[in-house]
């Protein structure tokens, strides 16, 4: 997609910025420094812009005549992780000890401000594009809804963003009509028992054998109700007691599960506390000692809904990537992910797409899944999703009832 010096000028730019921000990460609501960042980008490009959910950046592009809005976002923030050196990152490698972009956000950014100034190039459009830099994607409940609350999406009509991906090869675009990405959910047990000494387990009521029950009774249970591909759920952490011979008073467990329905999740929910409840009863004893045990504390959060891309959007995309970039392999129908993004708020408000842009690349050795202590970008992707933002925001803003559903 170098088709003139221009876009070789502009590549290497946005090369630059992506190694820039890949540098220097910062956690969730801690993009401080990367919102200076931005912030400066924007207005030596000389682009009107605003903070906005704390650590985050809004800004807009008009054009030349009235017509509709349309919002291209991108995440922010880094994670918790140390980044291993490889032959390809010495240059770049993360200055900030034990935090990493190791999920493409650095990519991601880079790839917005490219769109930006090829919109600036020539104003000669109708309508806005709206920019939104989201910090805080990687941590329940996300940065999206501060975004949405602070009035990020208003006057929108339509939302798009993309995500870089090592599950399809470089350069290669995966899109998905109607649900795409999971929700996520979390959820966490304290059980009750009563302590003492090991050797008078007659005495006790042992927390965890009750959690090993639990967890052994779980996975069948839900077997009886759920096929294998509508969920995914695991458990994270088991902690409780401190001494080789002292049964715990307390056993936690902290564990996730991901659905593409609220019909899956309500099922998943309930065959937790059922079997909560059955292990309680299970191990209750009688005794005044006992008195209200054993017991415990559930607590289940739900965090990111469904992302769910609009099918009319989707097929305009998919038509219009086909047209405009022949050269480019489009999947179509690109299979479910339990991977989770907050981004699906936002398309709980506006229709539009979330897009996939690989980058996995045998040759160059970028094979390393998202959040991996070695994930790296084929930095030949970035241009490629340059050019994809700028097409078809330009297109929707030209032809809006081709990606609006009557």
């Amino acid at each position: 997609m170098k088709d003139d010096p221009s876009a070789e000028a502009l590549e290497a730019w946005i090369i630059r910025l992506r190694r820039e921000f890949h540098r220097y990460p910062e956690l969730s609501f801690e993009e401080y420094e990367t919102q200076k960042r931005i912030l400066k980008i924007l207005g030596e490009l000389g682009i009107e812009a605003r903070k906005i959910a704390d650590t985050g950046v809004l800004a807009s592009i008009r054009g030349t005549m009235p017509g509709p809005c349309i919002a291209l976002r991108t995440d922010t923030d880094g994670l918790q992780i140390q980044e291993e050196t490889t032959e390809r990152n010495r240059d770049y490698i993360s200055r900030n000890n034990g935090v990493m972009h190791a999920c493409g956000h650095d990519g991601h950014m880079s790839m917005l401000f490219g769109a930006a100034r090829l919109f600036l190039e020539n104003k000669d459009f109708p309508g806005e594009i709206r920019l939104i830099f989201q910090p805080a994607e990687e941590i329940p409940p996300g940065g999206s809804e501060r975004v949405i609350a602070e009035g990020g999406l208003k006057g929108v009509d339509a939302v798009m963003g993309m995500h870089i991906f090592t599950n399809h090869e470089s350069g290669s675009v995966g899109l998905r009509p109607g649900p795409f990405m999971a929700s996520t959910n979390r959820f966490e047990i304290i059980l009750k028992g009563k302590g003492g000494h090991i050797s008078k387990p007659e005495s006790c009521i042992d927390p965890v054998r009750m959690a090993t029950d639990f967890i052994t009774n779980l996975y069948p249970a839900l077997e009886k109700w759920l096929d294998p591909d509508k969920y995914v759920l695991g458990v994270g952490r088991i902690q409780g007691g401190a001494q080789f011979n002292r049964t715990p008073d307390t056993v936690g467990i902290l564990g996730s599960y991901r659905t593409f329905d609220s019909e899956t999740t309500g099922i998943i929910d309930r065959t937790i506390k059922e079997c909560l409840d059955e292990i309680v009863e299970k191990y209750r004893k009688p005794g005044d000692e006992f008195s209200g045990l054993p017991e415990y504390d559930l607590d289940i959060l739900h965090g990111y809904p469904v992302l769910v891309n609009d099918p009319v959007f989707t097929a305009t995309v998919n038509l219009k990537l086909q047209e405009s970039f022949p050269e480019l392999t489009v999947y179509p129908e690109l299979k479910k992910a339990f991977a989770a993004e907050d981004f699906a708020s936002y398309l709980q408000i506006v229709p539009g797409i979330f897009i996939s842009l690989g980058t996995r690349n045998q040759e160059k050795g970028i094979v390393e899944i998202n959040h991996s202590c070695r994930f790296d970008i084929d930095e030949e992707i970035l241009l490629t999703g340059t050019k994809i933002f700028h097409t078809l925001a330009l297109d929707f803003l030209k032809n809006p009832e081709r990606y609006l559903a009557p």
